[in-house]
């Protein structure tokens, strides 16, 4: 059976979300789709070559001409479908969780963790916002349920979108303020000129929809 509809992102729990609920939506006695969690390159990789025809990603205030560039060389497209601000993912039981508003400055003291990119990457590749400043203590791991364990077991901390809706609520973590003036942009990549199918429509409508209601600015 060949796949029906595949998408490839970096690792959001809204994307995972919204995938489901189209899975759902379409129905059917047997069916076969493909959802991947991969580094930015692989989400272009996998969209140029037809792996999936859609992309997920975040670009950032200071990556988006590289990005673009990127992007451009791969014959693929960018659409932007929400903004968000930056903000700092911990534990619940973090000491700094209550905390209105957080620096990076408050943080210096404890671990950062963040998603593997592979080696000799552009920090305009990372998809933490402000992954460019130093950090004396950096974890780094490719799976987002990792991340969460690490973040609890360590009391460390990312940077996010902010968006922890998904099948889970992300029940484990919240969010804070971060201190910054760096805008999210996220959005879709798709191969140039390419017209969506009726998954790949429905698959960005619902996504669409779910960044207007979580995202903050």
């Amino acid at each position: 059976m060949s796949i029906a509809f595949s998408v490839s992102q970096q690792h959001y729990l809204f994307g995972v979300q919204t995938f489901a609920h189209t899975v759902l939506a379409a129905g059917g006695d047997s069916y076969r789709y493909l959802l991947r969690d991969t580094t930015t390159q692989g989400v272009f990789d996998d969209v140029s070559s037809g792996v999936s025809e859609v992309g997920l990603i975040m670009r950032t205030t200071t990556s988006e001409a590289v990005l673009d560039a990127a992007i451009a060389e791969a014959g693929l497209e960018f659409t932007e479908l929400a903004k968000s601000a930056p903000r700092v993912a911990l534990p619940v039981s973090h000491p700094l969780s209550n905390a209105s508003r957080l620096s990076l400055d408050d943080l210096e003291d404890w671990p950062y963790i963040r998603f593997d990119q592979g080696a000799d990457v552009p920090e305009e590749f990372f998809e933490e916002a402000l992954s460019d400043v130093a950090r004396d203590k950096t974890i780094i791991c490719t799976d987002r349920a990792t991340l969460s364990e690490l973040a609890t077991a360590l009391n460390g901390y990312t940077v996010t979108s902010g968006i922890l809706v998904g099948i889970a609520d992300g029940t484990s973590l919240t969010t804070v303020e971060l201190d910054t003036d760096v805008k999210l942009h996220l959005g879709i990549v798709t191969k140039q000129g390419a017209c969506l199918s009726p998954l790949g429509e429905r698959f960005v409508s619902g996504l669409k929809k779910s960044l207007e209601r979580y995202a903050r600015e």
